[in-house]
């Protein structure tokens, strides 16, 4: 009788938030639970389990990723960023987090990292557009402020990066 695959061990080191992590998982463990459970970065959160919400977002290699349908081997050699390493290194916060928070974008905030996420993708890919920012992140969703707030926060926010890079250039 062969081994159990779900019972396998495998080694992985990336880089999460910056920093990297050299770690043994389980063939069959998910991402969202090596976040939470083993780096203790709950920023992330489990909702639907089923790639849906939006509230398990991360960013692998800058590309938004559902952390609740990713095997935590399939991270091995990316880089990592969680909603945790999304403020600057100096405790401040990012533009898109200050500006949902000047925005009232947020309420009871169990969605709030993932919109954060997808959105950060959106703009350093250069999407400014309202309308396809809002059809870019309908695999979000909030279920406590509606999507108007969520909107005006992610557009000052994409305001606010292009006046700074505009003030890097001059």
């Amino acid at each position: 009788m062969s081994a159990d695959p779900r019972s396998h061990e495998v080694p992985i080191a990336c880089a999460v938030n910056g920093r990297t992590v050299e770690l043994t998982v389980q063939a069959h463990e998910l991402a969202i639970d090596v976040i939470r459970d083993t780096l203790g970065l709950t920023g992330t959160k489990r909702s639907c389990d089923v790639e849906v919400c939006g509230a398990c977002a991360i960013l692998v290699d800058g590309r938004t990723v559902s952390s609740c349908t990713t095997l935590a081997l399939e991270l091995d050699g990316r880089q990592v960023r969680t909603i945790e390493g999304l403020g600057n290194p100096d405790g401040t916060l990012h533009p898109l987090q200050q500006s949902f928070l000047d925005h009232g974008a947020l309420q009871c905030g169990f969605c709030t990292a993932g919109f954060l996420l997808t959105a950060h993708e959106l703009l350093t890919d250069g999407v400014r557009e309202r309308e396809e920012l809002r059809e870019a992140l309908e695999g979000n969703i909030c279920r406590c402020t509606g999507y108007v707030t969520i909107m005006d926060a992610v557009v000052a926010a994409a305001d606010s990066m292009d006046r700074a890079d505009e003030g890097r250039h001059t």
